[in-house]
C-alpha cells in the first residue's frame, strides 16, 4: 500500500508541477494546485504507512497550502478575470471609449494583419504622467523561455479588439521590428 501510495505521490507531484509552471491562466494553474494537493494527501498516507513524521507533518502543511492555491487561483483569480472581462462588455455596449483590462497585456497573442499569432504580449509600459499605454513588449519563438526574441511593438502599432490584442503588421514588418533585451527595456 505504501508504495501505491508514493506513486501516486510522485505522479501527481510532477503532474501539478507541470501544470503550475506552464502559466497558462488562472484556471490550468488552479487544477495544478488540486492535483498537488491530490500528491500531498499521497504523499501524507507514505508518511503514516512507512512511520515517517517529518513527512506527515511537511504534508499536512502543503496540503493546506495547496488548497490556499486552489481557492487562489480558481476561487479568487476567476473571480477577478470574470469581473474584469464582463467590464470590458458593458464598455463595448456602453457609449464612449471600449475599456479592456490591462491584465489582456500578458501571455496574450499578438495578432498580425491576416489574423496569424506574430508572438506572446509578455508586458506594456505606461506613461506615468497620463496612464497612457506607450508600447508592448512581445515575445516570439523559443521553447519554454528559452531561445526567445522579444520585441518593442508601438502602442499606436496595436490596439486591443474583440478581446484580442492586435497589430495591421504583417509577420515580414514585425520581424523589422528592432530586438529588445529581456533585461534592458527601453526608457522611453
Amino acid at each position: 500500500m505504501d508504495q501505491t501510495a508514493s506513486w501516486i505521490a510522485t505522479a501527481a507531484t510532477i503532474i501539478a508541477a507541470c501544470f503550475t509552471a506552464s502559466n497558462l491562466g488562472s484556471r490550468v494553474t488552479g487544477i495544478g494546485f488540486i492535483i498537488f494537493t491530490i500528491g500531498s494527501i499521497a504523499w501524507f498516507a507514505t508518511g503514516v504507512l512507512t512511520d515517517q513524521p517529518a513527512l506527515v507533518w511537511t504534508n499536512a502543511v502543503m496540503t493546506l497550502l495547496n488548497l490556499f492555491g486552489v481557492y487562489r487561483w480558481l476561487g479568487r483569480q476567476a473571480k477577478l478575470e470574470e469581473g474584469a472581462s464582463k467590464a470590458a462588455e458593458a464598455s463595448s455596449a456602453a457609449p464612449g471609449e471600449d475599456l479592456f483590462p490591462a491584465s489582456s497585456l500578458t501571455a496574450s497573442h499578438l495578432l498580425g494583419r491576416g489574423g496569424e499569432a506574430l508572438g506572446t504580449t509578455v508586458d506594456a509600459m505606461l506613461s506615468c504622467d497620463g496612464g497612457r499605454l506607450r508600447y508592448l513588449v512581445v515575445a516570439q519563438g523559443g521553447v519554454a523561455g528559452v531561445g526567445e526574441t522579444f520585441r518593442r511593438v508601438d502602442w499606436h502599432y496595436a490596439g486591443v479588439s474583440d478581446g484580442a490584442v492586435n497589430t495591421d503588421m504583417s509577420p515580414e514588418q514585425f520581424e523589422q521590428l528592432p530586438e529588445v533585451q529581456k533585461d534592458n527595456w527601453p526608457g522611453r
